[in-house]
Order: structure tokens, then sequence, then C-alpha cells
């Protein structure tokens, strides 16, 4: 289906020819980096895909789920099909919604993507909230996430059936790790779209807590995010670097501080004011690698450099510990 102007709702904010790397944060970068450097896995990831998986995933979202559009929820319709006009996508992808009682979306497909939404998002969430989602997704299409994404989702559902074969078992640790790195880049597009960021770490918040959420207060998430990323001990801040690596999403909490540093970083308000890179400029690859490498080595750098001097301090602790409560040999 083509976004025509007919279909766009007039209040769209256009970004024309935006390119992903105008917004894509430095770990998506060193991921997808490191991705195309390992041998053959293109190969893996397009032959476990011509086994039909995704044709698979396709009719099941056809044959389970309800399709939306100007005659099933068209304010729901709408509200994707601004995600598109905004990002200039031209191609509106189809929109399923299905039953199902966690709150989730995701644009699968790697030839012709499909989005589907769980109906618990479609509830949990208000008009605002929703773009967010949708700019999401709409993000991961545009910048062609669908042929790794739809890989880790077929790795993950064999690896849930127990029956995910052990080489294929370090292809899904590399994919995890891009994912997560991926929605961190999406999370700044959702921003530009609905033009409201604080929309977006609203979302977080509505998806953090899942209830009651008209009486959750934005300000103390957001506080709770700054915890999370800045303080805490060494060890404390490795725990949650080692939780991190076995999720497909960053924390919430650590998606909103991401997201509202980058804001307060002025990348937001140049692009929105239209200086960005658009898809036909040529790329710098030195450039992009060098910033992306930086951020990578900074974060294990820094939690393993803090986790080593709270170790250090609990050894001297413990022997302190042990040299007050030794028996004395002179007794």
């Amino acid at each position: 289906m083509t976004a025509s102007d007919s279909q766009l709702p007039v209040d769209a904010h256009r970004l024309p020819g935006i390119a992903p790397r105008a917004y894509q944060h430095p770990a998506d970068k060193a991921a997808s980096a490191a991705l195309s450097a390992i041998p053959q896995l293109d190969r893996v990831i397009r032959k476990l895909i011509e086994l039909g998986y995704e044709r698979a995933l396709r009719q099941s979202a056809l044959g389970a789920s309800v399709r939306l559009g100007e005659q099933q929820l068209p304010d729901v319709w709408a509200e994707h099909v601004l995600a598109y006009a905004t990002l200039d996508i031209a191609e509106v992808p189809p929109l399923y919604m299905t039953q199902f009682p966690f709150a989730n979306a995701a644009a699968i497909g790697a030839k012709r993507p499909i989005v589907v939404v769980n109906s618990e998002l479609v509830r949990l969430l208000d008009p605002a909230q929703r773009r967010a989602v949708f700019a999401h997704e709409a993000s991961h299409i545009l910048s062609d996430h669908q042929l790794y994404g739809t890989a880790l989702a077929i790795l993950t559902g064999l690896a849930t059936a127990g029956r995910l074969p052990l080489p294929l078992v370090p292809i899904r640790m590399a994919l995890l790790e891009w994912s997560r790195a991926a929605e961190l880049s999406c999370d700044r597009a959702a921003a530009l779209v609905t033009r409201d960021p604080l929309a977006v770490c609203r979302t977080f918040l509505s998806l953090a807590g899942g209830a009651m959420v008209d009486r959750l207060d934005l300000d103390a998430f957001m506080k709770q995010g700054m915890e999370y990323e800045e303080e805490g001990s060494g060890l404390e801040r490795l725990t949650r670097l080692m939780a991190d690596l076995g999720v497909t999403h960053p924390m919430p909490v650590r998606r909103t501080h991401e997201l509202m540093r980058w804001v307060r970083g002025g990348d937001y308000d140049r692009i929105v004011g239209g200086a960005y890179v658009r898809r036909d400029e040529p790329v710098d690859p030195r450039a992009e690698g060098g910033e992306a490498v930086g951020f990578y080595a900074e974060r294990f750098r820094r939690a393993f450099r803090e986790a080593g001097d709270a170790v250090g301090s609990m050894g001297d602790q413990l022997a302190s510990w042990l040299r007050r409560d030794a028996p004395d040999d002179d007794q």
C-alpha cells in the first residue's frame, strides 16, 4: 500500500529523505558493524528465512489476528500511517492486532514486512503513546532491521521450544546484542515522529508498570532511570550490564535515560529543525565506526573498572574484619 497524500493525516510532520543513521545510536552502529563482520552470517539467516519460517509468521498473523484499516479501528490505523508519513516511507505495511495479554508490538518480515500489535498494548496505551510505538516499528522498517529481526524471532522461538541447534547459539547471542542496540535507535525515531520525547518516556513507564498508568509519576520514573544508570556500587553496575545481555530489549528505565540524554545533547532539536543526514548522502565509515567503538569501549571499561574497585574494597573490608575477629596468639 502506498502512503498517498489522501491517506496521510493532515498533521503529519515530515522529515523528507531522513536516513536512519541520522538518529542511530552508537551502540547500534557498533553492533551492526560487528554483525556484518561475522562470516557467512547473512547466508545462514537468509537460509533460515528461505526454509519458510517467515512465511509461517506471516500466515499466523493473517489467520489468527485482525487486520486493521479504514474499516477496522480506523483511528489506530491512522496512528500507524502517521509514522510512515513522517519518516518519508512510501509503503505502509499491513497492521495486525492479535489477542495477547502482554503489551508488545513487532515489525516482522524481511521482504514484505508487516506490523503486529498485541491487544494489551492497544488497551493500555493512549493515542500519543501508541503513535510512539508505531513510529518505533516504522523506524525498524526504515532501517531494514527485518532481516536480522526476523532471524532473531525464529531463533528465539526455537530456543523456547528447546530445539535451537548448538551451532546457532552464538548467532542468537550476537543478534540479541544487536537487537538491544537497535531499540535505542528506534526510540529516538519515535521521539522525532511524535515531536514529544516525554510521550515516548511515558510509553516506557506504562509498559514497565502495566497497570494504573494514569496514576504513575513520570518524573519519579525518570529519576529511577538515572539511579539505574549512574548510581550503585561497581558490582551492582556489572550485574546490571550482565542482566542487559540476556534480554531482547534494554530495560525500560535505561531506555528513558538514554533517550533523554540524547535529547538534552541537542541532536533532537537539530533534526526537528531540518539539519539531518539524507538517504542519498554518502557514509563516512571511519567517523561512524569511531563513535560506535568509543561508546562500547567506555561502557564495558567503566563497568569492569568499577566492579574491580568494588571487589578490592570488599577485600580490604574482609581482611580488616578477619584481623579484628581473629583469636589472639598470645592467649
